[in-house]
This record gives structure tokens, C-alpha cells and sequence, in this order.
């Protein structure tokens, strides 16, 4: 989507954007109120309190913090935390950290929403019967799920927005219904209540930990800038949070009138029993587009994360020809791995309320810490009022950070996913990082001459008539020196034309650009290819389209056919060269560029091939390997001891 296609409002952008946008933070009300509660006895300063807290944390952190602030921070339309760091990573290098650690948290989310939406939706089925098996229920909901992903979501994504909206009006009306019994719970939004909860109610601070739940989707509001656009959201958002609201205060004035829970919950509480069985389908329909959402944010997410360089290259699929549809087996396969472990671990929605919210707390601090550095520098904001900001969103932010502490003493088997989904970034980023490091540039003016030389050199076996290698330098006239090295070192690799081929990565998503320049006429070539980072780098098919517009356009001529081959067939062949790194052992590493490289190489095994990875024909390609030299070993000698013979 377009810069400006961020700002167009329609009625079925609206609907559209109800599916695909509120799916997490909308189905909160079915476990947020269960969470403050607990096993508390039910009082007027707990259920006003709590309320309270939800209303101002939607207020601040979901309206003010994402609806009006980080959504202007849209990379050409495009939103999530990736576009972001684009948008200000030269400002710092070390903003890769936040980026890397909110991308993380992201992925633990895509983990934890499907399994809580769908058990605590599945869960109203107690209703009618205590022992009916959940577990096995929500593990088949989720396994079609996620069988279904490799078939595109297109067709489903059509029905998204009716059933969110039938949703949404659901939560509203059942809140009405409630409030009209006890209008008094409107009072609730007076912020006195949430202050007297969090200083004076016993343990009332820690509460905030279930109170945070309420906003855990707000990250998605973001995060779909693309599919839905500026507008859409911030109008539907309206809506939205009305009926939420609604639906909170339905269940504080419900329970007004209990003493404890005992074991039921709010939600299904306040649904009249004859509604009960197509509420609870509503739910499970609900929930399961929250874990759709989820699951397309998560492939979204580290598609950006490969075309960032904080991910192993792995196999992306388009399943439909919807811009933005794809399918990435491994993450998907990981992120179904994850759930099930979930779903087994805890059981019940109750306990995996112990791993929700406290991932998000930190991908919600990192955002903010992006974004300071987004209305500052780019937007030019004073820095009093950017300083503001960030005061009060880290405070919030902090505070749910540390009341969300409590829950890793059970929530320590997703910390461990996390811990491990973060170094998988951290070694793929700095392995690049320090494999770059040590690349040396040679001038590829100096080498012109030998090149024309080689070419016309019939002694020499031809390699191919068009040799193209693909290069990291930025600058026309550069190329590596391992490039020129494996032309001209061992057996010379004699071409007609010799091309260089550059990819760069911009901060505009859908980027698509090149341009061209003949350092040697009928000789060196250098193309330079701009994508953007949602762009799959389809390096074959992008090279044939501008071979062939050179030759529409007359600047290469193709129909003459060089020897030897024109004997036998009129055909050009275009040979890839992709020069693919190993470690030598001519290195002493310390620690941890020993672990770096030695885990990078681990994951190279289970990613795609450098091939693959850019899209290139294997029949075309040759795969050259060249050792990478980051620390050279000292130099070794030998005491000669010659025996008389």
C-alpha cells in the first residue's frame, strides 16, 4: 500500500480492517476481568478499580500511544516495528538491539494468542458440562489452522471483517445489557478508582499484570498498517473500543452483584443462557481470527527480519497473488510447535494468562524507544515534548514490565523460546555484520584492461558468454577482491560480457528499481537492483527483465553469437557465480566470534542455500566457496631436523 493509500477511508476498508486488525485485542474481554478477579473476593474498589485501569490503559497505550502516534509512523504505508527500525536505524547503530528484542517478543505472542484465545473461547463450553475435554478441542483447532496457512487465507480473509463485526456488536449489546442493571459501574472511568486499586487495595499493584492483558493487541494495530491503512484504523478504532468498554463495564456490573467467581467467567456469565451455544460459536470464530492475525503478522514479520539480515534465508511461498499473502513453512511449522507446547504445558487459559502480556510489555518499550527516536529526527518534534512522551509511555510501559515479572516463575519454558529465538537474530545479524567487516573492495577500473585481454583469449576455454557474479559493493567502479580473485586466479574464467550485480535493500517496502552503467563498453557491466524489504529477491527473473529491456532499447546486442558455440546452437548462456563462505582454518577466533560463526553455520544447515536464497536457477549457477579469514592464525614455523641418509 502506498503512502498515500494510508490515508483513504472507505466503508469496505472499514470492514476490512475490523478482521484483520482486532483480532487479539478484541477478544480480550474473555479473559481480562476473569484475570483481575481471580480468586479475590469481589468488591466495589476492586471491580471499579479494575475497570478503571482498562479504560485508562486503552486510553493512553492503545489510543493515544498507537491510534495517534507510532501509526503516523508509516514507512510508504507500510507499518511493525521492521518498518520502523527502517526508518530510523541510521540514526544509531545500536538500534538493532530494540528492533531485534521487539521482534522477538512478536514472535513469543504469535505463540501464546492462538492457544489463550481459542481455550478461553472453547472454555464457555463448561457451561454445560465440566468434563468436556478442552485440550484435545483446541489442539484440532489449531492443527487445521495451521494446516490450512499453506492455502493462502484470501478466501477466509473475505469473511473476517462480518464476523468481527458481528462480534463486536455482541460484546456491546451484552454490556448494555448488564449496565442498565447497575448504570453506577459508568463511574469507573473516574481514574480515582484505578489510583485507590494500585496504592491501597492489598497486592493492588500487581494486578496490573492481568489489567495489561486488555491492550496485548495493540501492537497489531501497527503491525496491519499495511493491509488496512491510516484511516480505516484510527475511525473503526471508534467503534472498537466502545463496545470493549461496554463489555468490561457489563462484567463489573454483573459482578456487583457476586461475592466470588468460583471458577466461572465474566464473559460467559453475562450471556443469556439461551445465547450461550451461538456466543460461544462467535467466540471460537473470533478467536480463531485472532490466531490468523497472529500467524500473518508472524510470517510478515520475519520476511522483513530475512530482508534485514536478522534471519536465516529460509523458504517463503506465495500461496494466492494477494500483495502481501505468503507462507513460510519453517516459521509456520515453529510457530504450530509452539502453540501445541503451549496448550500441554499449561491447560487451561487461566494459566497461560502466567506467559501473556509479559512479552509484549517488552515489544511495547522498544517501540517506544524507536519511536522517540522516529518524532525527533523525523518528524522534528521539540525535544521537550518527544521527552514528554517518552516519560510517560516508559512508566506505563515499566510498570507493566515489572507487575508482568511475577508471571515467569511460571512462564519459564516461553522464556527459554524467547531466549532462543533471540540469539537465532542476534548470530544472523552479527555474522553478517562481521563477515562485511572484513570484505575488501578492489577498483575495478584497474582491471579493465586484463579482463579485455582474457576475453579475447582463445586459448583459454570460454566459461560462459555472459559471466554475472553477484556483489555487496555500493560504489559502480568496486567489486570485491574475492570476486576478482575467482575470475582471474587458478583456471581464468573467459566471458564475453562480465556482469556485477548489486542488490540493495531500501527503506521503501515495495521498492522495485535499477539502474545500469558500462564501465567498458560490450565488456563490464554494473547493475544495481533497489527492492524493498517486503520484495522476495528474485534475482533470475529480475536480471532476464532487464537484459531484455537492454536489448529492446538497443544498448546490448545478443544476436551475434561469439565462438564457439555459434556452430552448434544460436543460443547465449548466462552463468551465476555466487561465492559462498567458509570458515578457514587459518583463524584464531576468540569466544564469541568462535560462537557466532560456529552457530551461524548450524543454522546454515537447516536455511536455504545462497541459491535459493536469491532466486537464482541452479541449472545457471555455479557455486564457488571462499574462506572467510576473520582472525588469521600466526604464523607457524618448523624446526628442520635433516638425518644423514
Amino acid at each position: 500500500m502506498s503512502s498515500s493509500n494510508a490515508n483513504r477511508l472507505s466503508a469496505a476498508g472499514l470492514l476490512v480492517t475490523m478482521g484483520i486488525v482486532y483480532g487479539d485485542i478484541g477478544t480480550s474481554p474473555l479473559y481480562v476481568m476473569s484475570a483481575i478477579i481471580g480468586e479475590h473476593a469481589i468488591s466495589k474498589d476492586l471491580v471499579y478499580g479494575g475497570i478503571s485501569c482498562i479504560f485508562w490503559t486503552l486510553t493512553f497505550q492503545s489510543t493515544l500511544k498507537y491510534i495517534l502516534l507510532t501509526l503516523t509512523a508509516d514507512n510508504k504505508g507500510e507499518g511493525g516495528i521492521f518498518s520502523l527500525y527502517a526508518l530510523v536505524q541510521r540514526r544509531g547503530k545500536w538500534l538493532f538491539w530494540p528492533a531485534m528484542i521487539g521482534a522477538g517478543t512478536l514472535m513469543c505472542d504469535g505463540m501464546i494468542t492462538p492457544p489463550i484465545s481459542v481455550s478461553s473461547a472453547i472454555e464457555g463450553l463448561r457451561v454445560f458440562n465440566e468434563d468436556i475435554p478442552v485440550i484435545p478441542i483446541v489442539i484440532a483447532i489449531l492443527t487445521l489452522l495451521f494446516i490450512f496457512q499453506r492455502y493462502g487465507t484470501k478466501l477466509v480473509g473475505k469473511t473476517f471483517g462480518p464476523i468481527m463485526l458481528v462480534w463486536f456488536v455482541m460484546l456491546g449489546t451484552l454490556g448494555m445489557l448488564q449496565i442498565v442493571n447497575h448504570p453506577e459501574i459508568l463511574a469507573a472511568v473516574n481514574p480515582q478508582y484505578a489510583y485507590n486499586l494500585l496504592t491501597t487495595h492489598p497486592g493492588g499493584f500487581w494486578l496490573l499484570g492481568a489489567v495489561f492483558l486488555c491492550t496485548t493487541g495493540a501492537e497489531a494495530l501497527y503491525s496491519d498498517l499495511g493491509h488496512a491503512g491510516r484511516s480505516n484504523i484510527q475511525v473503526s478504532w471508534i467503534l472498537v473500543k466502545i463496545t470493549l468498554l461496554l463489555n468490561y463495564m457489563g462484567q463489573g456490573a454483573w459482578l456487583m452483584g457476586q461475592e466470588h467467581l468460583d471458577g466461572r467467567n465474566p464473559f460467559y456469565s453475562i450471556v443469556p443462557e439461551w445465547f450461550l451455544i451461538p456466543g460461544i460459536i462467535i467466540a471460537t470464530c473470533a478467536a480463531i481470527i485472532a490466531s490468523q492475525a497472529l500467524i500473518t503478522g508472524s510470517f510478515t514479520l520475519i520476511s522483513e527480519a530475512i530482508n534485514l539480515n536478522f534471519w536465516p534465508k529460509v523458504a517463503t511461498k506465495y500461496p494466492t497473488e494477494q500483495k502481501g499473502q505468503l507462507y513460510i513453512p519453517s516459521v509456520n511449522w515453529l510457530l504450530y510447535a509452539g502453540c501445541i507446547g503451549v496448550v500441554l504445558f499449561f491447560e487451561e487459559a487461566k494459566r497461560m494468562e502466567a506467559a501473556y502480556g509479559f512479552f509484549i510489555t517488552i515489544t511495547m518499550m522498544m517501540t517506544t524507544i524507536l519511536l522517540t527516536y522516529y518524532l525527533e529526527y523525523k518528524r522534528h518534534w521539540p525535544a521537550w515534548l518527544v521527552g514528554s512522551l517518552f516519560a510517560v509511555f516508559i512508566t506505563i510501559e515499566f510498570s507493566f514490565f515489572i507487575a508482568n515479572i511475577l508471571k515467569l516463575k511460571e512462564a519459564w519454558m516461553m522464556l527459554i523460546v524467547y531466549l532462543v529465538l533471540i540469539h537465532v537474530m542476534w548470530i544472523t545479524y552479527m555474522y553478517r555484520k562481521m563477515s562485511n567487516y572484513f570484505l575488501q573492495f578492489e577498483d575495478l577500473d584497474q582491471y579493465v584492461g586484463t579482463l579485455r585481454e582474457l576475453s579475447a583469449d582463445k586459448s583459454v576455454p570460454k566459461f560462459a558468454t555472459h559471466l554475472v557474479f553477484l556483489t555487496k559493493a555500493n560504489f559502480n567502479h568496486q567489486v570485491e577482491k574475492k570476486i576478482m580473485e575467482s575470475i582471474l586466479s587458478k583456471t581464468p574464467k573467459r566471458a564475453d560480457i562480465y556482469w556485477f550485480v548489486h542488490v540493495d535493500r531500501t527503506n521503501d517496502p515495495y521498492a522495485r528499481e535499477y539502474d545500469v552503467e558500462e564501465l567498458s563498453n560490450d565488456l563490464v557491466i554494473k547493475v544495481n537492483i533497489r527492492l524493498g524489504f517486503r520484495v522476495q529477491p528474485r534475482v533470475h527473473n529480475f536480471f532476464n527483465f532487464i537484459v531484455d529491456e537492454m536489448v529492446a532499447k538497443g544498448q546490448i546486442d545478443l544476436k551475434a553469437k561469439p565462438e564457439p558455440y555459434s556452430k552448434y546452437n544460436d543460443e547465449h548462456d548466462f552463468k551465476f557465480v555466487v561465492l559462498e563462505k567458509f570458515l578457514s582454518a587459518d583463524n584464531e577466533l576468540n569466544v564469541r566470534d568462535s560462537f557466532i560463526t560456529n552457530a551461524y553455520i548450524a543454522l546454515k544447515h537447516v536455511s536455504l542455500s545462497d541459491i535459493d536464497a536469491w532466486g537464482l536457477e541452479e541449472s545457471d549457477t555455479v557455486l564457488e566457496k571462499v574462506p572467510l579469514v576473520v582472525n588469521p592464525a600466526q604464523r607457524v614455523s618448523l624446526k628442520r631436523t635433516d638425518r644423514p641418509i
